[in-house]
């Protein structure tokens, strides 16, 4: 697979719009990143999955999936090797990023607050 695909697959998901975080191409989802192409150069996508899934990718296909170095890469951050993967692959773990992403959008929306109500005199 190619940048080109990733991306074609990343803005086939529902609600993805592409964007850039220091110069480099993302993937957005009610605003908030799921993949990126920041290491496209070296061959990588990105895609923000948690531990527990990048776990099971790297467990599953270590020779796919990588973690990001350093703290992104133990919170979820996590390489996919482009060259090495397929259509099915690739496509599985953007669909995991997008929908992780979603759920999280879900938890962090806060309730609407209303104004704060004016006091009323009492005559």
């Amino acid at each position: 697979m190619t940048p080109a695909d990733f991306r074609r697959i990343c803005l086939s998901m529902e609600g993805a719009e592409e964007s850039s975080h220091m110069g480099a191409a993302d993937f957005r989802v009610g605003g908030r990143i799921f993949a990126t192409l920041a290491h496209e150069r070296k061959g990588y996508g990105n895609l923000m999955l948690d531990p527990v899934h990048q776990h099971d990718f790297v467990t599953d296909a270590p020779d796919i999936f990588l973690p990001v170095h350093g703290g992104w890469g133990r919170n979820g951050a996590t390489h996919i090797r482009l060259a090495q993967a397929d259509e099915d692959v690739l496509t599985g773990a953007i669909h995991a990023a997008w929908k992780l992403r979603l759920e999280k959008n879900k938890k962090t929306r806060s309730p609407k607050k209303s104004a704060p109500r004016k006091p009323v005199k009492q005559s």
